[in-house]
């Protein structure tokens, strides 16, 4: 049986495949294929390993004549039409869990780096612009003690909130559920959206990005975001509407943003290019060598599992 695999991934999970004899096909670049390469790939595929940033729609479905599973290289999965893949009897797969740790780890680094204006600091230095201590001398936000609002309280949020407990930071949370057993690990209290906006320090985004999500933190919402408030995104770009955000960065509304994802991906808005209270980072919340791997052996696995007939341990559809 024959896999594609849009990019390179770790060996771990190569190896799984090859184990299995299955045929490997990896798209021989080093960046992102086409749509219409992506078709090419997986015409005559019975399994396609795909990343978060191929757009897996309807048309790249129906060109292939074999496809039995998609494996994504990811916990979110916005990326596939997985209703029109349920629909053609295509199992949908991803790698949930393993990736909490380490973008709970990022989401923190964020923080820290926005309040503390780290990166706006290296530059200075860089700059040799530094004449000596200075009382005025870049001033941020305090981390410890203050009040953290984490939207979206799954494994990823409540590992940041398990975090925040760390710099005794007092935890505001907005759900689609309550989460009992985190409100008794953590203190942390179940709120309104606007209650989470309006009252806190620092909001950290953690939800998929669903008709639901986008644009969660629009207009209205930055009308209601606490006066110098710090906004850490490490969810989806098209969760927060990119141009309130940018007027409310320009503004001084929000004091610092620290931001992972980005609307339209591998694009980047221009301006957020050349605002100074802006930490930028290239989608590496996984991006740990440990958790790559593990990911690797994950989809892959699963992806094995659907062609030798049994039952996949992490399917979406």
């Amino acid at each position: 049986m024959k896999i594609f695999l849009t990019r390179k991934i770790p060996d771990d999970g190569i190896k799984v495949l090859k184990n299995h004899e299955f045929q490997v096909d990896i798209f021989p670049e080093n960046r992102q294929p086409t749509k219409e390469e992506i078709i090419k790939g997986v015409r005559d595929a019975d399994a396609l390993i795909s990343l978060l940033s191929d757009p897996i729609d309807r048309e790249v479905i129906d060109s292939a004549r074999n496809l039995k599973v998609i494996g994504n290289y990811a916990v979110g999965y916005n990326n596939i039409d997985v209703e029109y893949a349920r629909k053609k009897g295509i199992i949908v797969v991803n790698t949930p869990g393993v990736l909490t740790d380490a973008t709970a780890d990022l989401t923190f680094a964020l923080i820290l780096a926005a309040a503390r204006r780290v990166v706006e600091g290296d530059r200075f230095m860089r700059d040799k612009k530094f004449r000596g201590w200075e009382p005025m001398l870049m001033l941020g936000k305090d981390v410890w003690g203050a009040t953290i609002g984490i939207v979206g309280a799954g494994r990823i949020g409540q590992a940041v909130g398990r975090r925040a407990r760390g710099f005794n930071m007092r935890i505001l949370y907005h759900s689609r559920t309550r989460k009992m057993e985190f409100e008794r690990e953590t203190g942390a209290r179940f709120v309104s959206l606007t209650e989470l906006l309006r009252e806190s320090d620092i909001i950290t985004l953690h939800v998929p990005l669903t008709q639901e999500t986008r644009h969660l933190i629009g207009e209205e919402e930055f009308k209601i975001i606490k006066e110098g408030a710090i906004l850490i995104n490490t969810a989806r770009g098209e969760v927060v509407k990119e141009e309130a955000m940018i007027r409310a960065l320009k503004s001084g509304k929000l004091f610092a943003a620290g931001l992972d994802v980005f609307y339209g991906e591998p694009n980047v808005n221009t301006e957020l290019l050349s605002l100074p209270n802006v930490v930028l980072t290239p989608h590496v919340g996984s991006a740990t060598e440990r958790t790559r791997r593990k990911m690797a052996e994950m989809v892959c696995e699963d992806v094995s599992r659907v062609l030798l007939g049994r039952e996949p341990l992490h399917r979406v559809v």
